[in-house]
């Protein structure tokens, strides 16, 4: 690479990580957000806050970084139009067209990138995001048991309440209600200790000096037991369920399957590193300015630009799913549109115009 090639690579490789960084910021500030809220709501434990924060960071960056490197060219080859750098090189016969070659070896290190996060790297770390959640919540659905507050578990079966706890954490003037079959158990006691079992799969309240009131719901009889010491079991569900989600599963995977659902999925996946590529080109003759135009006169309707591909990729997503269009179609033709665009703005600035002398 001469050095030409070299400068300009530097600027748009120095651009392009600035905005994405920008972006990257902004995206996870949000899923802070939206994580915090989410531990609110159900409990997670604070150490695993971090991690879910980390792992949705690497899905969306796959949606982040193509915007990012989009931006980044056009900031950079805009920066050389408005300040006159574009017309000095221009006048040593660099035109637009010699600016590709730096542009396409960003564009490839970006898509190769890309390529990874989405084959690999994002289905890997969607599925741990879920697995954590739903460990998580298995955790949080008996929780620690503190004095003061009205705890429930067992899937809502059951209602813990201790008045008080001791330095050791033995709990003090216990309340515990529960649904066994077809009858309801009220236990209250003096005492109670929480135990911790098959690493966290098994829950063990151990009830001391007290009384059990056994009730049939329409009968009057009630069945009243004192006892010294009394273990209640919780045994909480395990920590997966359900069939895998089209997100995590191996491209290798989904490429062999036929159903449309994989089949979306996988060709959302292979677009991604394409639509890098796609963008790249296009962007350079979208950066061109003319005189007296602002440096950022662009960004408008570049950002326009970007939103209708990926909508359109969007769209065409929902549609292979909806049986609308066949997969052999696809995505694709949204990546041939796109390319039909940028086909012509480089048609409108070919030779004479961009000859070199």
């Amino acid at each position: 690479m001469g050095t030409v090639d070299r400068y300009v690579l530097r600027e748009v490789g120095l651009s392009w990580l600035a905005v994405t960084g920008v972006l990257l910021a902004i995206l996870v500030s949000n899923q802070l957000a939206q994580v915090l809220g989410q531990a609110a709501e159900r409990g997670y434990p604070r150490e695993v806050i971090l991690g879910l924060i980390g792992l949705m960071s690497i899905q969306n960056g796959t949606y982040v970084i193509p915007v990012g490197l989009l931006l980044g060219i056009v900031l950079a080859l805009g920066r050389l139009y408005h300040e006159s750098e574009m017309a000095a090189l221009r006048a040593c016969g660099v035109g637009p067209a010699q600016l590709l070659r730096p542009v396409s070896v960003l564009a490839v290190a970006v898509a190769a990138l890309l390529a990874w996060l989405a084959l690999a790297a994002a289905p890997r770390s969607f599925e741990r995001a879920q697995a954590i959640q739903r460990e998580a919540i298995r955790a949080a659905e008996f929780g620690m048991l503190e004095p003061g507050k009205f705890h429930t578990f067992a899937r809502g079966s059951a209602v813990f309440y201790a008045e008080a706890a001791d330095s050791d954490g033995t709990l003090r003037r216990v309340f515990l209600q529960r649904r066994v079959a077809d009858r309801v158990e009220i236990v209250l006691a003096d005492r109670a200790r929480h135990l911790v079992q098959e690493g966290g799969a098994l829950h063990v309240l151990v009830l001391q000096d007290g009384e059990r009131y056994e009730v049939v719901p329409g009968d009057p009889a009630v069945r009243r037991v004192h006892f010294a010491e009394h273990g209640i079991p919780v045994r909480l569900g395990g920590p997966t369920s359900g069939p895998a989600r089209v997100e995590t599963r191996p491209t290798l995977e989904l490429m062999a399957d036929p159903e449309r659902a994989a089949q979306a999925e996988f060709q959302r996946r292979v677009s991604l590193p394409l639509m890098a590529l796609v963008l790249a080109l296009l962007a350079v003759p979208l950066s061109e300015l003319r005189p007296r135009q602002g440096r950022y006169a662009r960004i408008g309707l570049v950002i326009l630009v970007y939103f209708v591909y990926a909508n359109l990729l969007s769209a065409a997503q929902t549609w292979i799913e909806k049986g609308w269009v066949a997969p052999q179609v696809g995505v694709w033709w949204t990546h041939a549109l796109v390319l039909c665009v940028a086909g012509v703005l480089w048609w409108r600035h070919s030779p004479p115009r961009w000859a070199s002398p």
